[in-house]
């Protein structure tokens, strides 16, 4: 590609920024035009290689995270709409300093992808452990360019995404030596070719009946404006049309269906005790507890068919502004008249690997918001989890951007992990995925049904597993470093 007299106009190249941005963001479920996250990535680069000026070149980054940024995550603007633009801005502005970090090295065609996808590895750690939503591996997540996740994770499929792009550039690039451009895209098909061919996944011949239900009724229905009673009477009459004959080893229902003061003494718990008894099958619920002077614990909790009580495990990663308050933030908060009485309680947060112990086996299992974050569910597998299980509730949210980004993320885990992955949602997706990322199974936005799956399990470790992401971090501030800063000032035709 040469640089055309469309792109030397200041003005031209800031709105070519915002559309190569739009067009990541429509590569995103809900919209899911996958190919686009590769071109808009493409168009980005191309643009950065006429660029010369300081500010421009940070204004450029911004603009392209910013509109791929501000799309992918608008599910925020239902919630807070001050909280949504805050995020957006915050997050282009790593966009806007990697393309400042990218530019300042030699062999920008290498370094412009490593410094955006360290803006990335910030975005999934900052602020307040971060907000790993409207990724590139999200909208790769149905193909199989996805599987180099079972390698090195979310980090690897975002340099990968952002490389591939660069390349492209590259190869079309008049001044740009091909052998480098064509090195990088053979380790690229490499990479996507035996993505998971080098798993230490062992199948064993066992399978559990699993019933994930889904209890259906309305979205966008905040905690505190809906009865703690009605979604557990919906999920309670979605389980009763089940029967004892479907010879079911587990019933799984989704994050918090369960609101209660104590649940060991509650109505409630008298009535999952006679369901588990009735089915003859082990119950994994979502319940929420109080946990002293506004606290609340958000547990999943498993109750045998005699009724006891034998596993637990409390949610590790919280959703910041939405079950807690960070940083002593509250009294400013409404010291300027913030919205902070919709969040009345603090959750408190859990402290153990992502598991839980049934009769049969050991499932690692990650409570909603949890799902994005690809070190929760591998700590349960690394604990011994031979199933993934996803519980959650999507029923504050409006429309489909975060459940259908949700589903996706999944399938990145279930990947990552080697393991089937059940997800159970109060209002929608509920699904099965296979450890190879597809969807074989999902109930779609309000039905009020009942997934019933024979699920295998699987043990041993995928190399992801094994590796975290610590190791590609390094790998990637190495070669950044390798790229060498850029030692003179005279104008450079970049990638």
């Amino acid at each position: 590609m040469t640089s055309s007299k469309l792109f030397k106009n200041k003005l031209n190249r800031l709105i070519l920024a915002l559309v190569a941005g739009l067009t990541v963001g429509f590569s995103l479920p809900p919209w899911g035009w996958w190919p686009l996250s590769i071109f808009g990535c493409a168009l980005f680069f191309q643009i950065t290689k006429v660029v010369q000026n300081f500010y421009e070149k940070f204004l450029i980054g911004f603009i392209f995270g910013f509109a791929w940024l501000a799309l992918g995550m608008s599910w925020m603007w239902f919630l807070t709409a001050p909280g949504y633009f805050v995020v957006a801005l915050l997050f282009a502005s790593f966009h806007g300093v990697a393309e400042l970090i990218g530019s300042r090295f030699n062999s920008p065609m290498f370094a412009r992808p490593i410094a955006h996808t360290l803006a990335e590895v910030l975005r999934f750690s900052i602020p307040f452990g971060g907000v790993p939503l409207a990724t590139l591996p999200i909208a790769i997540s149905p193909t199989r360019l996805a599987d180099i996740s079972s390698i090195g994770g979310p980090i690897l499929v975002t340099w990968f995404v952002l490389q591939t792009a660069a390349c492209i550039v590259g190869y079309f690039n008049r001044r740009q030596s091909r052998q480098p451009v064509a090195i990088i895209l053979l380790l690229l098909i490499v990479l996507q070719i035996f993505g998971q061919s080098f798993n230490s996944i062992n199948k064993t011949n066992t399978t559990l009946r699993i019933a994930a239900v889904q209890g259906g009724g309305p979205q966008g229905v905040l905690a505190i404006n809906a009865s703690a009673r009605d979604a557990f009477e919906r999920h309670l009459k979605v389980t009763k049309t089940l029967r004892p004959q479907s010879n079911l080893d587990i019933v799984l229902w989704p994050e918090n269906v369960i609101d209660v003061a104590k649940f060991a003494s509650s109505r409630e718990y008298l009535e999952i005790a006679n369901e588990a008894e009735r089915l003859d099958a082990q119950f994994v619920v979502g319940i929420t507890e109080d946990a002293g002077t506004n606290r609340f614990t958000n547990a999943q909790i498993v109750v045998q068919p005699n009724g006891e009580i034998t596993s637990r495990y409390d949610k590790v990663r919280r959703v910041p502004f939405g079950e807690y308050v960070p940083l002593g933030l509250r009294s400013f908060l409404e010291s300027i008249g913030a919205p902070v009485n919709q969040i009345p309680s603090d959750a408190v947060a859990g402290k153990e690997p992502a598991m839980l112990t049934l009769k049969q086996t050991d499932v690692a299992v990650v409570i909603s918001w949890e799902a994005f974050f690809a070190g929760r569910a591998n700590s349960g597998v690394e604990s011994g989890g031979t199933i993934l299980f996803n519980p959650t509730n999507g029923s504050s949210y409006t429309g489909t951007i975060l459940q259908s980004q949700q589903l996706a993320t999944n399938s990145l885990r279930a990947r990552e992990t080697g393991r089937w992955t059940v997800q159970a949602a109060t209002t929608g997706f509920s699904a099965v995925i296979t450890p190879q990322g597809e969807v074989t199974q999902r109930l779609g936005i309000g039905e009020a049904k009942v997934i019933v799956a024979d699920i295998p399990l699987n043990t041993g470790r995928t190399i992801y597993s094994h590796l975290g992401d610590g190791v590609f971090i390094i790998l990637l501030m190495t070669s950044l470093i390798i790229c060498r800063p850029v030692r003179r000032t005279k104008k450079q035709n970049d990638l």
